[in-house]
């Protein structure tokens, strides 16, 4: 049940090149609730920042002279998303630059090996085929609110792709809880927490009526089927 919202920005495009990652930001999510949890941290690469990268998460060489390393902070990512769900918007590129810079730094971990992966790009693709579906496009089509996104941001990419991730799958049914603080940038991740009691959720049984109305339901399917209903099988496997 926990997802971890995940985007990361860097200084290029291709991680073959030797890019790295400067950016990490990650909201969790329970139950399809947003936790108020979340990681965020810059960090100060091995090279010089694109001047394309640059013009489109503004984030500059001189802005993180003063954050850490990846390998000073790469413990504390690591246990903050370990065996959760992690959705990404094009998960092949976050999921190759975490690997390389594990790799380079030593760890013999892989994402896969902690996390499962889900593209939310794929997603939207099989939703909306031959449609655009950057960030953009989907905030769009869903009515979400990104007027505040003038450039990306790894922290506000991943609020927004929560938004997005949850309209996609099935309608919005966020709670956040608490507000988000200005991310600081002096080497430290930034984290938020709540007490597991707030993600307590009501749960509703069927009436009689509502069971009764349900069986008479399968029972017309079942007919019609000539004795193949799905969910009757399933019941009777279940049974057994």
């Amino acid at each position: 049940m926990r997802q971890i919202i995940l985007d990361t920005e860097t200084t290029g495009l291709e991680w073959k090149d030797g890019h790295n990652i400067i950016e990490i930001g990650c909201v969790e999510m329970e139950r399809r609730r947003l936790t108020g949890q979340t990681y965020h941290q810059y960090i100060k690469p091995d090279r010089l920042i694109d001047e394309e990268a640059i013009s489109v998460h503004g984030i500059t060489n001189e802005a993180l002279e003063n954050e850490p390393k990846f390998k000073e902070v790469a413990d504390a990512f690591l246990d903050f998303v370990r065996g959760a769900e992690l959705i990404i918007h094009n998960a092949a590129f976050d999921i190759g630059f975490l690997d390389a810079e594990l790799s380079r730094n030593g760890y013999d971990v892989r994402m896969r090996d902690i996390c499962t992966v889900t593209d939310s790009l794929l997603l939207a693709r099989r939703k909306h085929p031959g449609q655009k579906n950057n960030l953009d496009a989907l905030c769009k089509r869903y009515g979400i609110d990104n007027s505040h996104r003038e450039l990306h941001g790894a922290l506000l990419d991943s609020e927004i792709l929560a938004d997005v991730y949850l309209a996609l799958t099935g309608g919005q049914t966020t709670l956040m809880l608490g507000e988000h603080d200005e991310a600081e940038q002096n080497g430290e991740a930034t984290f938020k927490r709540v007490g597991e009691e707030a993600l307590a959720l009501k749960v509703l049984s069927a009436t009689p009526e509502e069971i009764s109305s349900h069986e008479q339901f399968l029972d017309l399917l079942d007919k019609k089927s000539g004795g193949s209903c799905l969910w009757r099988s399933q019941e009777m496997s279940e049974a057994d």
